[in-house]
């Protein structure tokens, strides 16, 4: 047995040598024939896949200006939490140039911009603008309630998505339309945001009266003494804020652009100050009338002289 082993080593290294010798090289395994690869499936054409349809990234922008009044930095704090899906930015410091908006905008990757502009510590506009194309809307805000000052008994979760009630009024007239449109986008939490929870818990609602859109608030409230949760026993308690919009022009771009609507009914708070300030004027300036027709009547109209008058002297 170890002679045939030995035979066989040598007879290997012959021939390696050999090959060696002749320049040759050992002759290689040549791998296995691979498989064809299947042909992927596909899916009917009826049939959705992942990744296909509509995903709402609405994002809101919500910025104030330099001079805003605690109030009216609550109500911005309270809509924020309203709106689960909006980003904050620092204050803005031209009140002319609002076209930097858009530019903040896009770099946060929003959407859709709230602005609250301050004048005079007096009064807040806020602009409603879709960014960066527009159409844009600028809103006088009066009438303005916060959560704090309020303090009511409603209460719902936050961060929950809500259900946005719109008056019937707003179907009958263009700048309406779109005005609700504009709320829509910019007030419905998207589906399945990271910072929503899945519940419809409260009632957002715009009204329409004297011109004005009004603001409200509601938690829906299931009646307790029943299991099983129906639409006759829901009730609505006000959470609040609350809020007076009076719309003043609409734009057809961002922050400018063509008028698309001026409300002619609009008077400017200035103009009503001004009007005050006169009729306080006004009545001073009828005292110092009244003063000098006085005078001017007992000039006219002396006092006859007393024989008596020098007695008692």
């Amino acid at each position: 047995m170890v002679k045939r082993k030995a035979a066989e080593a040598a007879e290997a290294s012959s021939s390696k040598a050999a090959r060696k010798a002749q320049g040759q090289k050992a002759p290689k395994r040549q791998p296995a024939a691979a498989a064809p690869a299947a042909e992927p499936e596909t899916a009917p054409a009826h049939v959705a896949t992942a990744g296909q349809g509509f995903k709402n990234k609405e994002k809101v922008l919500m910025l104030s200006s330099r001079g805003i009044t605690y109030r009216f930095r609550h109500l911005m704090l309270d809509l924020g939490q309203l709106l689960p899906h909006s980003k904050r930015d620092s204050k803005l410091d031209t009140k002319s140039e609002r076209g930097v908006i858009n530019e903040v905008a896009d770099m946060k990757g929003c959407t859709s911009v709230l602005y609250f502009e301050a004048r005079k510590h007096k009064d807040l506009y806020l602009w409603l603008a879709k960014a960066p194309g527009g159409p844009s809307v600028k809103f006088h805000v009066t009438n303005v309630h916060t959560l704090e000052e309020l303090k009511l008994s409603g209460n719902h979760l936050r961060g929950s998505r809500p259900v946005l009630s719109f008056d019937k009024s707003f179907d009958e007239q263009p700048h309406l339309q779109l005005l609700k449109e504009m709320f829509t986008q910019m007030f419905a939490t998207p589906k399945r945001h990271h910072k929503s929870k899945p519940f419809f818990d409260h009632v957002t609602s715009f009204s329409v009266a004297d011109g004005r859109i009004w603001l409200r608030n509601y938690q829906v409230v299931p009646d307790p003494d029943t299991k099983k949760t129906a639409a006759e026993g829901l009730t609505l308690v006000e959470v609040g804020p609350r809020a007076c919009l009076q719309p003043i022009k609409m734009f057809a771009g961002s922050f400018g652009g063509p008028v698309i609507y001026e409300n002619a009914e609009y008077v400017s708070p200035n103009t009503i100050r001004s009007m005050l300030k006169r009729r306080q004027q006004g009545k001073y300036v009828s005292k110092v009338q009244s003063r000098q027709e006085r005078k001017q009547h007992v000039a006219a109209n002396p006092l006859p002289k007393d024989a008596l008058g020098d007695v008692f002297k």
